[in-house]
């Protein structure tokens, strides 16, 4: 490409677009898991706190909150590099409810794993929207459109 116009230089080949939705839902993978991070940070500081109702937390070790933390915040991670491909995104559906069934230890992740569930769902429609669009256009503009 001409680096002022931003137009692409003939005989060269075009670079492929990423998918916008493997980029969106892989950003709300990896953001959760450090969400999930945090999480376990909150759970332990909770430990021993009298709490009453929705405020109560399980009594667990620490090596219970890190090691179970940790598995997830490493499928959160694996699964952010796999949503290319339908099984993915199946998975990543699937996490958002482990995320989400976080709450039975720390009962504000009920919220927060709720808005994760919403900003999941809107990753899927808006990127796969986004990736529609961009393939009609590639097909009106054939001279812009990338080889694939």
């Amino acid at each position: 490409m001409h680096a002022s116009s931003g137009l692409p230089v003939p005989g060269q080949p075009i670079e492929a677009k990423p998918s916008a939705r493997t980029q969106f839902t892989s950003t709300i993978l990896v953001l959760e898991a450090f969400v999930v991070l945090f999480a376990c940070f909150v759970a332990m500081g909770l430990q021993g706190v009298e709490g009453a109702g929705a405020d109560a937390v399980p009594v667990m070790s620490d090596a219970t909150i890190w090691t179970s933390g940790g598995v997830l915040m490493a499928v959160l991670v694996i699964l952010s590099r796999t949503v290319g491909r339908p099984e993915g995104i199946v998975a990543g559906s699937v996490a958002q409810g482990v995320v989400l069934a976080t709450g039975l230890v720390v009962p504000m992740m009920f919220v927060v794993g709720a808005v994760f569930v919403v900003l999941w769902v809107v990753s899927l429609r808006l990127g796969g929207r986004i990736d529609r669009e961009r393939a009609a256009f590639d097909a009106a503009h054939p001279d812009t459109a990338p080889n694939l």
